[in-house]
Order: structure tokens, then C-alpha cells, then sequence
């Protein structure tokens, strides 16, 4: 049955199934540690559901399996439009203008959310008729209270890096993860070692060196978790390490050796958003809120809400604008949102400050 459900993944768009036991994962002893050191910043949801991260048999009583499993958003050596990696990172690139944004790679994409759920709830479903009335199965999407990398490596789904995402042997580190808890009992598949080595190109990469040791992130300095999940102001020290950023961050998985393997996206193909690749600071700064749900509807970004996309917008143009975003960010400093105004006068400042320096030399 286990190869039966295997080819039913497949089958539905995911590129790699595995198993593990539902045992509690002998990692999580670094959640509390993490936790204790206040370095979740305020993800309070992830101390509020430790308890369930740490135990398996408190997200589904009688779990006895939980299935692994990874879906590929790699585009190989190209971003979507055909748009080199190394012009997205690089902001003196000709492909660019000097109000053009970077979005994470996984978010140029219809919110894999939606894209997977569906999947996984098909797989569930098989997964009932095998078991039968008496077995009880739950999926995830990156949702649920689960120590989700250190049960897909216990799977051999792949290892954590040092930058500590899950990076795979066969996809790199491009990848979707998602689980299926259940109290259907299979053989576990062997796990994944790590296989870093001594490399630390990931460490090196990170604007704000949030990855603080190897395995070690903190949350706090982390551009993904300062654009995404920090709802108030970035803190002023850490706005210019952020560049041209206005949502995640993708330079340490895109410094990772191993993504020379990855296999380019198949499911996600399908649901690509390329006009989020180079997105025009200056046109998303305009958008009021209706305008803003209609732009990113169906897509993770919606999920900042306007008031953090433009924060983020406004910190990217204070970061390599110049003086002709003036206008746009003058206008931005009367919004009636607080938190955009004060991003905006900001910007504003170090827009002037470097037009200044540069006419002094």
C-alpha cells in the first residue's frame, strides 16, 4: 500500500512521498530552546501550540504514521518570464529599473495553499478507503502544529540545512512541504543524513546575518519574517540590509549548492504569477485597498495586508530609488495608515541624504 499511495502523490502533482513514524522528533528540544531565547519575535502562535509541535499524539491521538511530502517550485536557471536569478538579486541589473521590487520566489505563484490542499485532501481520501471506518487521517499545508522539516528528514524527504529549510538531494531547497497524519501503521523509510559539509554559503548570504550559527536562525533579523510576519515598523538598524526586498527573502536557499539538482516545478508551473517578479515599486505605492486586494488575490501576498505590502514598498524605495519617487513617497507620508506614513518619511530621508551626498561629491 505504501507504493499504491506513493504513485497517488505522483499521480496528483507531488514530487516526493515518504514515511515516517509519528514519534515525537528528538529535535524538539531546540523548539523550546528557540522559543526560550524569544527568537520567534512575535510568532506568538508558535509558543502558544509547542506543546502539539513537540508531540505528535496531541495533534491526533493514536497517529501512528505521518506521511512526508514535497512539491517542487524550482524554475531551474530561470525565473519566471525567462528573467535570470542573478538579475532578480541584482539591483544594478539592466533588466531592472531603479523602482523595481524582488518578491519571493514561492510567492510568484497562486498561494500554494489552495494549490495543494486539494491534493492532499484527494490523498486522504485514499487513504480512508484503506483503512476503512475506524481510521482517522489530517493534512497540513505548512498549517499545522508540526515539527514539519524534522519529521521530513526522519522520512528521507531530505536534510536540514544549515540555514535550516529542508534542502532535498533530488529538488534542492525550492521545495513545498506538506503531511498527512494518520493512525494507519506503515514501515518508516529510512532517514535523510545531513549532508552540508563544510559549506556556508548560506551564512554568508544572509543580508542581516539572521542565520546567527549553523541551524541557528533568528527569527527577529530574518528579511522573510520582517516584510511577512512583523505587523508593526522594521526596526530602523536592519531597514537597509533589506534592499530592494518587499516580500521574503530568498538569498540564502538560492546560495545553496544543491539546488544544482533541483528538479524544475511541474504542478506549480501551472499557477506562476510572472508579472510578481519585477514589480514596480512606485505603481504598487498607489494602490489603495481595493486595488490592492484585486492585485493579490489568491496569491501569498495578500497575507501582509496593504499596509505591510507598502511599508515594504516604501523601506525597498528609500533603500535604491531616487529622486523621482519623491512625489509617490510625499504622497505615501499623508496616508491615513500610520505605519506606511512613517516608512514613507523614511524613505524620503535617505532618498535625500544619498541625492545630497552625491551632488556634494
Amino acid at each position: 500500500m505504501k507504493e499504491t499511495i506513493r504513485r497517488r502523490a505522483q499521480e496528483l502533482g507531488f514530487d516526493e512521498c515518504r514515511f515516517t513514524s509519528a514519534a515525537r522528533p528528538e529535535s524538539a528540544v531546540h523548539l523550546h530552546n528557540w522559543l526560550g531565547k524569544q527568537q520567534h519575535g512575535e510568532m506568538a502562535y508558535l509558543e502558544r501550540n509547542a506543546q502539539k509541535r513537540v508531540d505528535p499524539q496531541k495533534v491526533l491521538p493514536g497517529a501512528r504514521t505521518i506521511i512526508t511530502l514535497a512539491t517542487s517550485y524550482a524554475l531551474t536557471e530561470d525565473e519566471p518570464s525567462g528573467i535570470p536569478h542573478s538579475a532578480l538579486r541584482n539591483p544594478h541589473s539592466a533588466l531592472r529599473t531603479p523602482h523595481s521590487g524582488v518578491v519571493a520566489r514561492y510567492a510568484r505563484y497562486q498561494d500554494y495553499h489552495n494549490v495543494l490542499g486539494p491534493r492532499l485532501r484527494q490523498l486522504t481520501d485514499l487513504l480512508r478507503q484503506v483503512g476503512g471506518p475506524g481510521a482517522c487521517s489530517l493534512w497540513y499545508v505548512d498549517t499545522g502544529p508540526l515539527l514539519e522539516r524534522d519529521l521530513a528528514q526522519r522520512s528521507g524527504l531530505g536534510f536540514i540545512g544549515k540555514h535550516t529549510n529542508l534542502i532535498s538531494r533530488r529538488l534542492g531547497n525550492w521545495i513545498f512541504l506538506s503531511e498527512i497524519i494518520t493512525t494507519l501503521l506503515w514501515e518508516p523509510d529510512e532517514p535523510e543524513k545531513n549532508r552540508c559539509g563544510s559549506c556556508t554559503r548560506c551564512i554568508t548570504a544572509c543580508p542581516t546575518s539572521a542565520i546567527t550559527a549553523p541551524f541557528q536562525l533568528d527569527a527577529r533579523r530574518c528579511i522573510s519574517y520582517l516584510t511577512i510576519e512583523l505587523k508593526g515598523a522594521i526596526p530602523r538598524e536592519l531597514r537597509p540590509a533589506i534592499g530592494n526586498r518587499i516580500y521574503g527573502c530568498d538569498d540564502c536557499l538560492a546560495a545553496c549548492p544543491w539546488n544544482r539538482f533541483a528538479k524544475a516545478a511541474s504542478l506549480m508551473r501551472a499557477h506562476e504569477r510572472p508579472e510578481l517578479a519585477l514589480p514596480d515599486l512606485l505603481e504598487l505605492l498607489s494602490l489603495n485597498e481595493p486595488e490592492f486586494k484585486r492585485r493579490f488575490a489568491g496569491t501569498p501576498m495578500v497575507r501582509t495586508k496593504r499596509r505591510g505590502l507598502l511599508r515594504n514598498v516604501c523601506v525597498a524605495l528609500g533603500n535604491v530609488a531616487d529622486l523621482q519617487a519623491l512625489p509617490a513617497l510625499e504622497k505615501a507620508a499623508s496616508d491615513p495608515e500610520p505605519l506606511i506614513a512613517e516608512h514613507a518619511l523614511w524613505a524620503i530621508g535617505q532618498i535625500q541624504h544619498r541625492a545630497a551626498t552625491k551632488s556634494a561629491g
